[in-house]
């Protein structure tokens, strides 16, 4: 699966980081960046659950 993160849409809640913080962090203005694009199956859940509460809707996956 591929994690695709919109900066432009972030409003920097933090809940992708808290969701899944092997996969997200945020910069110093607190917008979210994506640590590895690319995701395997064992971690689909914890994944989904950040693009889940996004409130911004800013996360979007696909599988490759």
């Amino acid at each position: 699966m591929r994690i695709h993160l919109d900066r432009d849409k972030c409003i920097g809640s933090g809940q992708c980081v808290l969701a899944a913080p092997e996969w997200f962090d945020q910069d110093d203005d607190g917008i979210a960046v994506v640590l590895e694009h690319d995701t395997s199956e064992d971690d689909t859940d914890e994944v989904q659950r950040a693009a889940f509460t996004c409130p911004a809707l800013a996360i979007a996956l696909d599988s490759e």
